[in-house]
């Protein structure tokens, strides 16, 4: 089920492919550029999805289209660029940028701990990629639940310590309301990114 482009080998991700860099070697101006403008646009795409939210009734943490855009981030443009995009995304967002959740920014809300999740999810994913992670149905589908459980093991802790509230009722609050939409969101990965792959390779 796994299918890539013939030019396209275990060890690069997508945007390597889609956004070729001039030379392989060492890296020159052009390809330093290219990956600025790539981490730029991947810490955009997390802040626009952020602002896809909806609140969950007894939860501090609402459901957005942030956690998705992450992975999809980590997986399409590698560990070093994935992690970059996210970094660039909690500093901006710290220093006052309101594309967090709904419109917030700063370190303050019981859900900061997701976004550090999302920071090391999209580093791991990427790496996952880069072995080929992405590039077939069940593949993806593990590459999805490793990001998943990422954020989660960031986000929910940190949301119990914010919050003052036990564990369990951080998971309560934090991670049972997401599961289905986390099902969803890694459905929609399986779908687009093997086919991102078998698209690109029948071009090559």
């Amino acid at each position: 089920m796994s299918t890539a482009s013939p030019t396209a080998p275990t060890g690069t991700v997508l945007a390597d492919v889609v956004f070729p860099a001039r030379a392989a070697g060492r890296p020159d101006r052009r390809t330093l550029a290219r990956d600025a403008v790539l981490v730029l646009g991947g810490a955009a795409l997390t802040g626009l999805a952020a602002q896809v939210s909806v609140p969950v009734p007894g939860s501090p943490v609402p459901v957005t289209g942030q956690t998705f855009a992450a992975l999809l981030v980590g997986t399409s443009l590698g560990a070093g660029r994935g992690f970059a995009s996210l970094l660039l995304y909690a500093l901006a967002g710290m220093a006052g940028m309101p594309w967090f959740a709904e419109g917030s920014s700063g370190a303050a809300a019981p859900s900061f701990g997701y976004v550090l999740g999302m920071m090391l999810a999209a580093t791991v994913v990427g790496a996952l990629a880069r072995r080929g992670g992405d590039r077939g149905v069940l593949r993806t589908a593990g590459t999805m639940a490793v990001g998943s459980a990422i954020i989660y093991a960031v986000g929910v802790p940190y949301l119990a310590l914010a919050a003052d509230i036990s564990f369990s009722q951080a998971v309560a609050a934090g991670l049972t309301p997401f599961l289905i939409g986390d099902a969803l969101k890694a459905a929609l990965a399986m779908g687009a990114l093997p086919a991102a792959w078998k698209l690109l390779g029948r071009r090559g």
